[in-house]
C-alpha cells in the first residue's frame, strides 16, 4: 500500500486517508483474527506430547503410592 501526500495536502489529512485506505483493504481485521488462533501440533508432536503424558502419569502414581511429595518436578 502506497500513500503519498498530494500537493497542499495538511499532514493530518494525509494520516486520515492512510488509516481509511488500511481499514478497506482489511489488513487490521486479518491480523487482529490471527493474533490468537493457535498452530496445530504435528502428528509427531502430538504423539510425543502424549507419551511424556504417560511417563509423568506413571511417575506420578508411582511416587503416590510410596507416600512421597507429589510436586511437579523438572
Amino acid at each position: 500500500m502506497k500513500i503519498q501526500k498530494q500537493l497542499r495536502e495538511t499532514s493530518q489529512s494525509l494520516v486520515y486517508r492512510f488509516t481509511k485506505a488500511v481499514q478497506k483493504s482489511g489488513v487490521l481485521v486479518e491480523a487482529r483474527k490471527r493474533r490468537f488462533t493457535k498452530r496445530t501440533k504435528s502428528e509427531n508432536m502430538q504423539k510425543r506430547a502424549a507419551l511424556v503424558k504417560v511417563e509423568k502419569k506413571k511417575e506420578f502414581d508411582k511416587a503416590k503410592k510410596l507416600g512421597k511429595s507429589l510436586s511437579n518436578k523438572k
